[in-house]
């Protein structure tokens, strides 16, 4: 599949928005976070408009941007249109929460709910942009059962680094939310390579053969392409990237990713003077990890359509 930049930075930047987003939600319910005004402005401005932006930036890929708005009244059978009801839905209860937080300095109670609430929606939402790609049987790539699982690992772990270098600037530093990225950056590590593996040793769903039926008489093969130069299909269903250049940029991925990230948030825990620093460069590390990441998880994806161009 062709990877569109506007969906690989609404995936990437969403995703961590709604981390930071459900981690402030959940660690304040347990009286983890400074009840401070504007420790939560930072977070707040951070995660909402890290959610907005990525929202938005999806909008571009649309032939009419415009009308938008009419793919929520399709919730009843369409993924895209659960992720968009149930983004707008989790405005409420996160505006709330930071109404409260930044204006009242309240935490407690109702505004408490509201956070959790919010942290609720933030991952519900996260799992119904990764169903947009896993509902999709016609790119087996995406139907792997480990999709869901990634998209939700890594919104976890990138919004967690973001609250781990904000808690630390703000001198409040968690060492449980290190942990807890720690564990969320091995868990992704092990999930992706599983997932690179098995799509590699995966044989084609369909070929030929299969479509057309014809594969008792003999090898059956194309006697003419269909087209002598390349049409719309072939442009944003075939996108070819050379198998030694997938190599080289999941190495990439895995070690920016994931290996650079784990020995710097390892860092922080063992040597406190260097922890902003270290969570920094953690955090810039994974944000370019986590984008060469989802530019291959589209990059290496094929629809079933390219048996017909490719036989």
């Amino acid at each position: 599949m062709h990877p569109a930049y506007s969906v690989i930075f609404f995936t990437t930047a969403s995703g961590a928005g709604y981390g930071l987003l459900a981690l402030m939600g959940v660690l304040n319910a347990g009286g983890y976070l400074p009840v401070d005004r504007w420790f939560g402005l930072t977070g707040f401005i951070l995660s909402l408009g890290l959610i907005t932006l990525g929202l938005l930036s999806s909008t571009f890929h649309l032939g009419h941007p415009e009308r938008s708005w009419r793919a929520l009244m399709q919730w009843r059978s369409s993924w895209l249109s659960r992720e968009g009801v149930i983004a707008v839905l989790t405005y409420v209860p996160a505006g709330l929460f930071a109404l409260g937080w930044v204006i009242l300095e309240q935490t407690t109670g109702i505004w408490m709910i509201m956070g959790v609430f919010a942290a609720i929606g933030a991952a519900i939402t996260v799992y119904c942009t990764s169903m947009i790609y896993a509902s999709l049987k016609a790119i087996p790539a995406w139907t792997h059962e480990l999709v869901s699982p990634i998209y939700l690992v890594l919104g976890l772990a990138t919004g967690g680094l973001i609250l781990d270098v904000l808690l630390k600037v703000y001198g409040k530093p968690i060492s449980g939310l290190s942990v807890l990225c720690l564990m969320a950056l091995i868990v992704g590590l092990v999930l992706k390579l599983k997932y690179w593996k098995t799509i590699d040793k995966t044989p084609p769903a369909t070929g030929l053969a299969s479509a057309t039926g014809l594969g008792g008489i003999g090898k059956v093969r194309v006697l003419d392409k269909p087209h002598t130069s390349e049409n719309y299909l072939q442009q944003e269903m075939g996108y070819r990237v050379a198998r030694k250049h997938a190599e080289k940029l999941r190495r990439i991925a895995a070690v920016a990713l994931f290996i650079v990230p784990i020995i710097l948030v390892s860092l922080t825990l063992v040597a406190p003077a260097l922890a902003i620093i270290a969570s920094v460069l953690a955090f810039l590390t994974a944000a370019l990890g986590v984008v060469t990441e989802r530019w291959l998880f589209f990059a290496e994806a094929k629809h079933v359509v390219m048996t017909y161009y490719e036989g």
